[in-house]
């Protein structure tokens, strides 16, 4: 099975926009329009979309889903995951019933991981836990905290509890087009039985070929977004790339 490229739509105040290292006053505006932008990646072969609700995942809530539910209403065939101040079980029916996919735990799941057990019986096959690491320790509450929690411990924990897939960012890798951490991406995904996303710091065709390399460990996809955005991967050129690569396995 070849390696899906994901290109991410991260939505603040109703624009698309990319962060650095997830920090708030550090963004740059791609477009004042999401819809228009995930009509761009659609064009070009995306099968599924990343979508991120940056002013939900600081509120706690939702703030962003209007423009959320456009994109679903015009793309209707097109999966799409959703993050973002996803903290309770009506936010998770709402967007259910919005017609997304899968919905991204991460702040919550750290801070109450029965809520994960909860919600994956609840919505079997639409729960993904996105564990965003720095030093192998996981990071909250939009990266401005530092857990004690061990990245591979907890994601063992979340496969038990029957989540979909695991998405794993690097966060000192995250937007800052550094190449993406393959061996910690490796590490995890050799530890669990489910699917690993990879995530932070994807930069061009050499970063996709490596993740290809080691994609029989257990990772299903990569989600791009700077890099697609500001040229330095060519998305098409990216899928075609992982399509070719998983012909020959």
């Amino acid at each position: 099975m070849s390696l899906l490229i994901i290109p991410a739509i991260d939505i603040k105040d109703g624009k698309c926009v990319r962060l650095r290292q997830g920090r708030m006053n550090e963004e740059t505006i791609f477009s004042d329009d999401p819809s228009a932008m995930a009509k761009r990646w659609v064009d070009v072969g995306a099968r599924r979309l990343h979508i991120v609700d940056l002013n939900g995942a600081f509120a706690g809530k939702p703030v962003n889903a209007a423009a959320i539910q456009e994109i679903r209403n015009i793309f209707p065939d097109v999966p799409v995951q959703v993050g973002g101040g996803i903290r309770d079980e009506d936010t998770i029916q709402a967007y259910i019933d919005m017609g997304v996919h899968y919905v991204i735990l991460g702040t919550k799941a750290v801070n109450a991981p029965h809520f994960v057990s909860d919600m994956s019986a609840e919505f079997p096959g639409h729960i993904i836990v996105g564990l965003d690491a720095k030093d192998g320790k996981v990071a909250i509450d939009g990266w401005s905290k530092l857990s004690g929690h061990d990245v591979i411990d907890l994601a063992k924990k979340y496969q038990d509890d029957g989540v979909e897939a695991i998405i794993y960012t690097d966060i000192g890798r995250d937007g800052m087009l550094g190449g993406v951490n393959i061996d910690a991406t490796v590490k995890l995904a050799k530890a669990i039985s489910i699917p690993v996303i990879a995530s932070g710091g994807i930069t061009n065709l050499d970063d996709i070929r490596k993740l290809c390399e080691v994609s029989d460990a257990g990772i299903v996809g990569a989600i791009t977004g700077r890099a697609i955005y500001e040229g330095t991967l060519d998305f098409a050129a990216a899928q075609k790339l992982a399509d070719e690569l998983g012909k020959n396995k």
